[in-house]
């Protein structure tokens, strides 16, 4: 059934109506929604761009919400462009109140289903028309995504119903229901896991300099920052912005290290990877297995069953749980192994150091309890699960690169015990950003491309379409395509390689294909593309309009790890399109 969602910006103190700053240091210099009349970093007056203030940003906050794996319109997607600020009383006159799209999808919204916008609001509307799944919201709001779904705004939407949601067998439940009656035993339980840090007082914590992420005093840190001149041309490191971050809590619905009481019986669970950066390796401590039957796009074609879950950021697992047959009074931990740092691939123990035991390697308890009455669900290796249709062959493949950049003008050294910066030395300061771009399949060589630079992806409607992405940096990223729902079809090595596994262009593909895990063999919206690696993927486009594909590795996506793309209509672009240079 289509839903309509009135989103409010509500950042407003209720007393006085004034707006409520940020909670997080807001980075001025990274392109980002940037309402301040000031001008752009490149000398320009507007909005939606980097701005020249090395100040944390400290007005009224921009949002705008994406139902992540949603099939739905351009003007109800949640585009990073098209924010709006809360109607607050004290706003000065000279401020933006929205973004550049967003007079564009009110307008069609409008013309579309009737929904008139008042000031700080959006209407949006979901078709729910595809494969009952287990979806997610956060905001998308341009280079500040990270603080904003940092500070809270996400959560689940679970969409049920239709023939992609008749199983052969009975599911675990009942899951919460809106009217459910106080102390309702629930056995479908939604879980979304995430990391976060905390100040002495209780207040989040988010780091304020970049002087955190190299692991120094910022005292020490004497570097020149955007805009200022640095050796060999002006600066190009964000004063405040970290490439990554990793917190040192671990946090379940809200809650730090929290405990389940659960029955003997079975338990379905959708989990949900929402971590800034982490990427999670979650293992019961007694040694029980996961059952996942389902993925970001709906039931697999069978379950299956694992010792672990492996989840990028954004990735979700649904899974059922058999505590059955464990005694009453017994405690089970459930483990992370992933590695307190970024992701490249591999065995915890072997490739990495697994996440800090005491902390971060704990996510949270199950005590068991004894049943109290007869668990009618079915034996998950039993259940039938509803038959997957493919999409069938492609009409284009388009070839896209994963890159890192290095600073190209400000150099490390270390002089009588302090770092300063000179560009005698052949060290880079490190990573100012990652970019997504083309590969050229006849040369092997990447190029690397800025959100604002023209759209090089332009499926027609109703297209289906192989993308292959290709990775040239250290890390694996989880890599979202808005509107569609996609199959992986394969990964593939890449030849030219050094001695950490990293890509060297030029670079071809090499050996055979590897098949896609037993958990990718349903329909997804968030694949891991690992580092020297070539991942396809397969997708129809079926809804024309201006969308966006991004690394989920949420400080990636705020710092030009994102970029447009426009599904044409055989009629011509959409308005949107049109606006973005289509």
């Amino acid at each position: 059934k289509p839903v309509r969602v009135n989103w409010i910006n509500d950042l407003v103190d209720p007393l006085t109506g004034d707006y409520l700053p940020h909670l997080l240091p807001v980075d001025q210099t990274l392109h980002w929604a940037n309402p301040t009349p000031d001008f752009c970093l490149d000398g320009t007056s507007g909005t939606d761009c980097r701005g020249s203030s090395q100040d944390p940003y400290d007005g009224p906050v921009p949002i705008i919400t994406h139902v992540h794996g949603a099939h739905t319109y351009e003007e109800f997607d949640g585009y990073p462009e098209a924010w709006y600020l809360p109607d607050a009383v004290n706003i000065p006159g000279d401020y933006a109140r929205f973004g550049n799209f967003y007079n564009t999808f009110k307008t069609q919204a409008e013309a579309n289903i009737g929904a008139v916008w008042a000031t700080g609001e959006a209407t949006f509307e979901y078709p729910n028309d595809q494969r009952a799944t287990t979806l997610w919201y956060h905001d998308h709001s341009l280079g500040m995504t990270r603080l904003n779904v940092y500070a809270g705004p996400a959560g689940f939407y679970l969409l049920r119903g239709g023939p992609d949601d008749m199983v052969t067998g009975v599911l675990p439940g009942p899951a919460p229901a809106l009217g459910d009656p106080p102390g309702m035993d629930y056995y479908e339980i939604p879980i979304a896991v995430q990391d976060r840090s905390f100040n002495e007082d209780g207040s989040l914590f988010y780091p304020d300099n970049r002087a955190f992420f190299e692991g120094l005093d910022p005292a020490d840190l004497q570097i020149p920052f955007i805009p200022q001149a640095a050796v060999g041309g002006t600066s190009d490191v964000s004063p405040i912005w970290n490439p990554e971050f990793f917190g040192n809590f671990m946090v379940v619905n809200g809650v730090s290290w929290p405990f389940l009481n659960v029955e003997q019986r079975r338990y379905r669970f959708r989990f949900l990877n929402g971590c800034n950066s982490r990427f999670l390796i979650l293992q019961p401590d007694n040694g029980m297995p996961f059952w996942q039957i389902g993925a970001e796009g709906g039931f697999l074609p069978a379950p299956v069953s694992l010792p672990e879950l492996l989840m990028a950021p954004a990735e979700r697992a649904d899974v059922i749980m058999d505590f059955t047959d464990i005694p009453v009074g017994t405690t089970i931990t459930l483990l992370n192994l992933g590695p307190d740092e970024p992701f490249g691939g591999g065995i915890p123990g072997v490739a990495f150091d697994p996440a800090d035991p005491g902390t971060t390697g704990m996510v949270m308890q199950f005590k068991v309890v004894a049943a109290k009455g007869v668990d009618l669900s079915t034996d998950p290796a039993l259940l039938g699960l509803p038959v997957l249709t493919n999409l069938g062959p492609s009409v284009a493949t388009r070839q896209l690169s994963l890159n890192e950049e290095e600073s190209q003008t400000v150099f490390v050294a270390e002089v009588n015990g302090s770092v300063v910066f000179s560009a005698s030395s052949p060290v880079p300061f490190g990573p100012t950003s990652a970019l997504l771009g083309d590969y050229d399949p006849d040369t092997g060589m990447p190029s690397a491309a800025l959100w604002s630079d023209p759209i090089t992806e332009t499926p027609v409607v109703g297209d289906t379409e192989t993308w292959e992405i290709y990775n040239f940096t250290a890390d694996a990223h989880p890599i979202h395509v808005h509107l569609v729902q996609f199959q992986v079809v394969d990964r593939q090595a890449l030849d030219h390689v050094d001695e950490e596994g990293v890509a060297i262009a030029p670079a071809f593909p090499t050996g055979l294909p590897m098949i896609p895990e037993m958990w990718e063999t349903g329909y997804k919206d968030t694949v891991i593309a690992y580092p020297g690696e070539v991942t396809r993927i397969i997708a129809r486009f079926d809804i024309p309009g201006l969308y966006v594909w991004h690394c989920h590795i949420v400080e990636h996506e705020d710092n030009e790890m994102m970029r447009p793309y426009c599904v044409e209509d055989t009629t011509g672009p959409t308005a949107a399109c049109t606006q973005a240079g289509i």
